[in-house]
């Protein structure tokens, strides 16, 4: 048995996993998906991260996921929590130094958004649209119950002055969405590859693959964790 820690993107919550978590607790897994403080103007990255660690306690060995925004609390919880794997879905890499606000500028995001638009005919000057950026490929019967809720996410975490650590010495996959239109393909190969000097694996779905396809979802997860060595 595994413990997972599962962390969702900007204003997500524990729901984003809903239909994750009864996957893996159905192949024997311990799960834990904390709700982070999204919409609190309060919290940034290390309240976050208090959060995370006060969930987990002190097991040891767990495998942590984090999607989109939730990489960036990768280098802060590695310190704090035992962490046996890494797993990043469609995240952001933050680098040594860098403060999150900056991330977007750094990397080219924008640049590869909207060249991506124009490519697939979509007006790259659109008001955001979550249906749009994020919904695409959720099935029909998943939306209505992914969207009970919603919270906002906000800025807080992205306007502190806060340097990144340097990513952690610890086994890191990158899972990829080959139709993710935040953070589109070829972009995000280059940056994985940059940042963390490794080839990511890919799957296809959209930014959110907990609600596009989870049980795809959970069978690369099991296959990260049965490719870890068996002992540390």
């Amino acid at each position: 048995m595994a413990t997972y820690v599962l962390l969702p993107g900007a204003g997500g919550d524990a729901a984003y996993w809903q239909f994750v978590t009864p996957r893996l607790r159905a192949r024997g897994h311990e799960v834990i998906a904390p709700d982070l403080p999204s919409d609190d103007d309060a919290a940034g990255l290390r309240e976050y991260a208090d959060v995370v660690v006060d969930a987990v306690g002190d097991r040891s060995d767990v495998i942590l996921v984090a999607q989109s925004m939730a990489g960036l609390l990768v280098p802060l919880l590695c310190p704090r929590i035992d962490v046996r794997l890494v797993v990043l879905v469609a995240a952001m890499i933050p680098a040594e130094g860098e403060m999150p606000g900056d991330w977007w500028s750094n990397t080219g995001q924008e640049a590869a958004r909207r060249a991506l638009d124009i490519r697939e005919g979509r007006d790259p000057d659109a008001e955001f649209d979550p249906m749009v950026t994020f919904l695409h490929d959720v099935p029909a019967d998943v939306l209505a119950v992914a969207l009970d809720g919603a919270r906002q996410q906000s800025n807080t975490p992205f306007e502190q002055t806060i340097p990144m650590p340097a990513w952690p010495d610890v086994p890191t996959r990158f899972l990829l969405a080959r139709s993710d239109r935040l953070f589109p393909a070829d972009f995000m190969r280059r940056v994985v590859r940059e940042r963390l000097g490794i080839e990511p694996d890919e799957i296809d779905s959209g930014h959110l693959p907990a609600l596009a396809c989870p049980s795809e979802l959970v069978d690369r997860f099991e296959r990260f964790r049965a490719a870890l060595p068996r002992s540390r």
